[in-house]
């Protein structure tokens, strides 16, 4: 059974793209962790699956984030610092956005 107090802990995990002609996001999917480490895992697998279908030069912005061990650790200190993260990605006509909110924040 989920409480109301566990619930307030939970990070909200979220990944979308919208392309440069059109104002309306499409989801790619969504998720709540239970902790930082937890949501930098679900940011990591879905900044995997959109880098695994962009053309090779636009995805080595998303390669070079997966494997910068630095960069996990500063978005997990952030996450549980209670600071948003996210991941922008670029093709020539849409823009990629993964992302994770912890608890009590409500904007970027």
């Amino acid at each position: 059974m989920v409480t109301t107090a566990t619930a307030l802990r939970t990070y909200h995990c979220w990944a979308a793209a919208r392309a440069h002609d059109n104002t309306k996001p499409i989801s790619l999917g969504t998720c709540t962790a239970p902790s930082p480490r937890l949501a930098l895992r679900w940011l990591r697998h879905r900044t995997a699956a959109v880098t695994a279908q962009l053309d090779p030069r636009y995805a080595r912005v998303g390669h070079d984030w997966l494997t910068d061990e630095t960069e996990q650790e500063q978005a997990l200190t952030l996450l549980a610092t209670g600071h948003a993260y996210r991941v922008t990605l670029h093709d020539d006509q849409t823009t990629y956005v993964i992302a994770a909110t912890p608890p009590e924040t409500t904007s970027w």
